[in-house]
């Protein structure tokens, strides 16, 4: 799953995730679990080849924990992708 202007990674969120364990039956080749049963990432770009996979295994989250990142590149303006950074500074004038 390439974005315009870079890769997605996967993300945890901690307070959501009950340990299931769904992600890893569905995407073993980039989470594991820990002793309590809850998933561990690396935050590394996922491979296109399993790039299908690793939407699928977010989809299928019970708590919808589990979540794709778009990383963009060095070079990319953050309007690009609909966020306009500068639309949240407040004025000192």
């Amino acid at each position: 799953m390439t974005a315009r202007n870079g890769k997605s990674t996967l993300r945890v969120d901690p307070i959501a995730c009950h340990a299931h364990g769904l992600c890893a039956e569905l995407l073993p080749e980039m989470i594991t679990l820990d002793e309590w049963g809850y998933p561990l990432t690396q935050r590394i770009p996922i491979p296109d080849a399993l790039s299908r996979d690793a939407r699928r295994a977010a989809a299928a989250c019970p708590t919808l924990a589990l979540r794709l990142d778009r990383q963009q590149s060095a070079g990319a303006h953050p309007a690009q992708h609909g966020r306009n950074e500068s639309s949240n500074r407040v004025s000192a004038g």
